[in-house]
């Protein structure tokens, strides 16, 4: 029984060693086709990415040709760069065995689980797909985005996500869905824009003047729309002040050179008609009976 037990184990190493004789004959030949699939795969890597750029070359070519919307064509290049480079993976894993079809099917039959996992990013897409559509908003218009305050101009629409750039040069980039399903403004829709200015005077500074006076930096000023109502007004009574206001309109590229002018301006007609515009007092009075300003 021993002699027996002892021959079983000896063919059992001379077994494994014959395994492992084959193994590392074959294994230059291994490397070597491994070593060419890789090879093979990133020339594939390489130039599937070239193909794919002329491929969105001629897709936004073709779209500006045909005077499609900028929002339009930068969504539409998102979402065909996003299908293409997916099928280029695919077919790059395909070179190393992988059956595209047994991927295809367990990524079918896991579609719940995956769009559970997703459905952040899906509502973001079906939010793009909604912008475009509804066209709340185009590139180049001011929005402001009222759930969270965020503002800017609108610059880039992706597949995803929306790009602003606010008045100091920052970039918000804000989801789709979340876009699609709160309310904003967008502040530039229309060709021209009304502007508000607003000053204080004093109670013993003459009114009419003082509203004349605002009312001629409105009519004098070049960016004021001289068809649509120019008008000055008092806007309120203030503990210490009279609070005159002038309404005009200007053109929306106009609007935020023309509302620091104005109001410059309106300074500087006050001051030529000696009309004085009050500053906080602070009366103090003492236990003597006298006060001091």
């Amino acid at each position: 029984m021993n002699q027996s037990g002892d021959e079983v184990v000896v063919e059992n190493i001379e077994e494994n060693i014959g395994l492992l004789q084959n193994y590392l004959k074959q294994l230059p030949e291994k490397a070597l086709d491994l070593g060419l699939r890789v090879l093979f795969a990133l020339f594939f890597l390489f130039l599937g990415i070239q193909v794919i750029k002329i491929i969105r070359k001629i897709v936004k070519r073709s779209c500006r040709r045909a005077n499609a919307e900028q929002g339009v064509v930068q969504f539409l290049d998102s979402f065909i760069k996003m299908v293409l480079y997916v099928l280029l993976a695919f077919m790059i894993a395909s070179g190393f065995g992988l059956d595209a079809a047994s991927v295809v099917a367990v990524v079918g039959s896991a579609g719940v689980a995956i769009g559970l996992a997703l459905q952040g990013s899906l509502s973001n897409l079906a939010g793009g797909v909604l912008i475009l559509l509804l066209k709340p908003f185009r590139i180049g218009d001011y929005i402001i985005e009222d759930s969270k305050n965020h503002e800017g101009t609108v610059t880039e629409i992706q597949l995803f996500f929306t790009k602003l750039t606010t008045a100091d040069g920052k970039i918000v980039v804000l989801p789709n869905g979340t876009l699609a399903n709160t309310s904003l403004t967008n502040v530039t829709a229309a060709a021209d824009r009304r502007l508000d200015v607003f000053v204080g005077i004093s109670y013993e500074a003459d009114l009419k003047k003082a509203k004349e006076c605002v009312l001629e930096v409105l009519k004098e000023d070049e960016s004021t729309l001289k068809d649509m109502e120019l008008i000055s007004f008092v806007e309120s009574l203030g503990s210490s002040e009279v609070v005159i206001g002038g309404r005009c309109h200007v053109k929306n590229e106009d609007y935020f050179q023309a509302k620091w002018r104005i109001t410059e301006n309106v300074k500087l007609a006050m001051d030529e008609n000696g009309i004085s515009i009050p500053y906080p007092q602070m009366d103090v009075h003492l236990q003597g009976g006298s006060s001091v300003q």
